[in-house]
């Protein structure tokens, strides 16, 4: 018999691990895929023993191209849905232009774009199929904003706004939803970088919100239908001016420098 399931990646930490209390809390049995087993493991224990529901882990690196259609091989075998699904991995990443081997930057757009394609590829027909799904891309702010300096991450997050936006339409009626979420700065473990760190000690602290507020109000948007979501009202009111001519002083005078 065929058991439904939530599956998250990137789960281990940050917003994935609040993407996985949350929707554990709601009584949704998980899988939860990411690279660090025995991180995935100690939290599988904790939200089975503190929600009583199932808790799967896959270690898997979805940098490697193969990973998407592993996972969906391997999960049927063990006879699971999937009807919901978050794309939450992803990185920082490396420069671009500076970084070097080529591979690095290779691996890591695998990891920001391909995947999630991946993922949406082998796991949205069996949703179509069946007339329910729900499925959250990660996405962020930057994937809506021109900014100078930014030709790696924001390009990548605006590419999973736009599959999603297309997806949406296209399953209109079929009774899967498809959503980009775009949360602005927010208080996860993504920041612990040294770069990431100072940056954020030069920012306001009212442009940050917390995991949980993010993770609540884009699954109530993925709920109602929204193809995407802004995390947090200051966002909502600022991503407009921001994309308008000239806005870059807005932006230096939040202490934001890329």
């Amino acid at each position: 018999m065929t058991q439904n399931r939530t599956l998250i990646t990137g789960a281990s930490a940050g917003l994935g691990s609040e993407f996985a209390r949350q929707l554990a809390a709601a009584g949704n049995d998980l899988i939860l895929v990411a690279r660090r087993e025995d991180r995935l493991r100690a939290l599988a224990d904790e939200l089975a023993e503190t929600y009583g529901v199932s808790v799967d882990i896959m270690q898997a690196d979805l940098s490697d191209p193969a990973t998407p259609a592993a996972l969906f091989e391997e999960i049927q075998q063990r006879g699971f849905h999937i009807d919901y699904l978050i794309n939450n991995a992803g990185s920082s990443g490396p420069d671009l232009l500076d970084d070097r081997p080529w591979e690095d930057n290779r691996q890591y757009l695998e990891l920001m774009i391909t995947s999630v394609a991946g993922m949406c590829h082998h796991f949205i027909p069996p949703m179509r199929e069946k007339g329910f799904g729900r499925v959250l891309n990660v996405a962020s702010v930057a994937g809506l904003l021109n900014l100078t300096g930014d030709y790696s991450y924001g390009p990548t997050k605006a590419y999973l706004v736009s599959m999603s936006e297309g997806m949406s339409t296209a399953l209109a009626g079929t009774g899967v939803n498809v959503m980009a979420l775009c949360p602005g700065f927010t208080h996860t473990e993504f920041h612990a970088s040294e770069k990431l760190t100072n940056m954020k000690k030069s920012t306001p602290d009212f442009i940050w919100y917390d995991a949980d507020v993010v993770i609540r109000e884009g699954l109530a948007a993925l709920e109602k239908g929204r193809s995407l979501y802004i995390s947090g009202r200051l966002y909502r009111y600022l991503v407009p001016v921001l994309r308008m001519p000239g806005s870059r002083w807005l932006i230096s005078a939040l202490g934001v420098k890329l």
